[in-house]
């Protein structure tokens, strides 16, 4: 599968597992990363050495609208044009709303909502002349929303409406889809064990998933969902049937 692909937000976690999974499958890869630089360059190196040429990097904040254009800029422009934008970039933090901020607004819907839209504004010529696909990360709680995360939840649940309306905007030339996580990796500022435990015993398969879940969930939309298009895919172990 020689697909020319861009992931935002590839130097760890889900992003780099998409990365790995994509690349063995023969894809040219263009790593976006905001300030993992050690872990980004680190991957790039180990795909180079794999199959020469086949990964780049691109630094950018997402949130700056000139970077934005300069990474769409790179993407345009290697291996000569690009067949897919994975959107995984994302930030995630609490908003308790007594004492959120315009700032933080502006932060967590810049990076979960308004930068992947800008940037499949910027791509969409190149993506509709090779067929290409979007592929945006969103997240189950976009549906109901998560207790003290309520611009996060916002933000994704506008990513899920992005979805659906630019497989409409854009089709037939692109198809646009996106991956709906679970428990797949716990958050980077910890949980406690009590509160994994009560999360899992809501979830059918009684584990958490793993960073290739999402992965192979990815190279499906890309590689064989030929017409599949505006729609979520939940990858959560069945946790939303007992929300």
């Amino acid at each position: 599968m020689e697909k020319n692909v861009l992931i935002t937000g590839a130097a760890k976690r889900i992003g780099a597992e998409c990365a790995h999974t994509l690349h063995d499958q023969g894809c040219n890869v263009l790593l976006h990363y905001k300030s993992s630089k050690q872990e980004a360059g680190q991957l790039c190196n180990e795909f180079n050495q794999k199959r020469l040429g086949s990964a780049k990097l691109v630094q950018g904040n997402l949130l700056n609208m000139q970077e934005l254009e300069a990474v769409a800029q790179v993407a345009n422009s290697s291996w000569g044009g690009l067949d897919v934008l994975i959107n995984n970039a994302s930030l995630f933090y609490p908003t308790p709303l007594a004492n959120m901020t315009e700032d933080q607004w502006d932060d967590l819907l810049g990076s979960n909502l308004k930068a992947p839209f800008f940037l499949a504004k910027a791509l969409s010529d190149s993506l509709a002349k090779r067929q290409g696909c979007i592929v945006n990360i969103v997240d189950i709680h976009a549906e109901r929303g998560l207790p003290g995360y309520p611009v996060y939840s916002i933000a994704k649940a506008g990513l899920v409406a992005m979805t659906k309306i630019l497989a409409k905007e854009l089709g037939p030339t692109i198809r646009v889809n996106a991956i709906a996580p679970g428990a797949i990796l716990w958050p980077e500022n910890g949980l406690s064990e009590q509160d994994k435990g009560e999360i899992l015993q809501r979830v059918p398969l009684a584990r958490c998933g793993s960073p290739q879940d999402i992965a192979k969930a990815v190279l499906y939309l890309v590689r064989d969902a030929d017409y599949v298009t505006g729609q979520i895919l939940t990858v959560d172990g069945g946790r939303t049937l007992f929300y």
